[in-house]
């Protein structure tokens, strides 16, 4: 059994090998428990030390790059990119978050409330990256989100992005006794409790060729899908992880032809 903390501050015992159930936050619900997100967010394995190391990972590097950080929450990522010499901007739909952010980032950071499901409030070919950090899954219809992002791309650009992996969803689904489909798209709303405040979020499962399927309609050219190892790091701040690595979150660099 592999004994991991889960984002609630919980400790879960999967079997070696097995997927990892993830709960994430959806946006429309990030401002009342903006506080404790961000806390945990810091230093847990799933975050800190697997989704944003991988990301930076395949971002290389970024120095004097426009970047758009879709989704951007409270902003470690943000920081990061900068700190790698990238000019940033960040949007999120939680005004909550976004305070976290600029208390991180500074009054000088461009950070704006904006929505994925909307048309964002930027011109055609700005950005050289985007990067779209566990963000897609909160919604129904990728194709007007990802047509904005690669409209907001200059030619050739890229993005890169992060979403919990299908195969891991599906089999902790049947693992409960759901009988659940892996190949259709399906809604899933789950109880999050961060802090003593529960909320309840919703997301959007979908199988992988759907997920392609749809990068590709959006003018999106599929350049790596990858299935990362935790930063080395990790097994010094968590022993009880075996194996070289685990299912939690599949990752995507695209490219705008």
């Amino acid at each position: 059994m592999v004994t991991l903390a889960c984002e609630d501050g919980a400790m879960t015992q999967v079997p070696e090998g097995s997927a990892i159930p993830i709960d994430t936050a959806q946006a429309y619900n990030y401002d009342s428990i903006a506080e404790g997100y961000t806390a945990e967010n810091e230093t847990s394995l799933l975050n800190a030390y697997y989704e944003r190391p991988a990301t930076l990972e395949l971002a290389g590097d970024v120095a004097g790059r426009r970047i758009l950080d879709a989704g951007c929450g409270s902003g470690p990522l943000f920081a990061e990119l900068r700190d790698r010499g990238a000019i940033v901007t960040g949007i999120d739909a939680s005004a909550e978050m976004l305070e976290q952010a600029r208390r991180r980032l500074g009054a000088a950071a461009d950070l704006r409330v904006a929505d994925l499901a909307d048309p964002l409030p930027f011109s055609d070919d700005v950005f050289d990256d985007v990067v779209a950090s566990l963000v897609l899954h909160y919604l129904q219809d990728w194709g007007p989100t990802l047509t904005e992002l690669r409209r907001v791309l200059k030619p050739g650009g890229r993005l890169i992005a992060s979403v919990e992996h299908p195969f891991a969803i599906w089999f902790w689904q049947r693992s409960e006794g759901q009988k659940t489909d892996y190949f259709e798209t399906r809604k899933r709303t789950d109880e999050w409790n961060m802090d003593g405040q529960i909320t309840q979020l919703t997301f959007w499962d979908r199988p992988l060729h759907a997920m392609t399927d749809a990068f590709t309609a959006a003018g999106f050219r599929v350049n790596m899908i990858s299935e990362p190892p935790p930063a080395p790091a990790a097994r010094d701040q968590f022993p009880e992880i075996t194996g070289t690595s685990f299912l939690a979150f599949l990752f995507f660099v695209l490219q705008a032809d």
